[in-house]
């Protein structure tokens, strides 16, 4: 697989994971999501799931099976975080490695095409779900509102390198922005 293909998401949401809706879900077809937490879920120095966070988690999750799948070694931190959404978890998984989202694949016994690996990360989530067969979906990251510039240096530099390598970091499928109700 070129590096084109290992980096390219499948689909590119503005926003948050929070603009990952019901509708999308079915529209791809998808019965499970591998969930990165930090930057995805919560911001790093968060340790506890947003409001808005756990209402998201509760409209999609008649929709789709949910697992979290962290390289964050902190079990208070990412634990206290899947036990407040009620969701299994793995942590120190240290993606692109395959192997925890693979017991997360296991457990909730789906075909790898039906699961998402959601995240964002191009070196780290979507690498890895990529690197498995799985739908890929890059997300903006969550970053604390104390965060000075909303500036993400390592990802950018993940951008600027992947687009060296050859990915165009646009989406397989598309971009979704938000529908905002008037």
């Amino acid at each position: 697989m070129t590096w084109n293909k290992l980096l390219q998401p499948d689909l590119i949401l503005e926003g948050s994971v929070l603009n990952l809706t019901p509708d999308i879900i079915q529209k791809y077809q998808l019965k499970g999501l591998v969930l990165d937490v930090d930057e995805t879920l919560v911001p790093v120095r968060v340790g506890t799931a947003s409001p808005e966070l756990q209402q998201w988690v509760a409209q999609i999750r008649p929709f789709t099976s949910l697992w979290l799948v962290s390289n964050n070694l902190s079990e208070a931190r990412i634990g206290g975080i899947a036990r407040s959404l009620n969701l299994p978890y793995y942590l120190g998984a240290a993606k692109p490695s395959r192997r925890k989202i693979r017991a997360a694949l296991r457990e909730m016994d789906l075909p790898v095409q039906q699961v998402a690996m959601v995240g964002d990360r191009l070196f780290t989530d979507v690498l890895a779900g990529n690197r498995l067969g799985m739908f890929t979906i890059l997300v903006e990251p969550i970053v604390h509102p104390d965060a000075v510039l909303r500036s993400h240096p390592i990802r950018n530099f993940e951008v600027l390198v992947s687009e060296i390598l050859g990915a165009t970091i646009t989406p397989k499928k598309q971009r979704v922005t938000k529908r905002h109700k008037g």
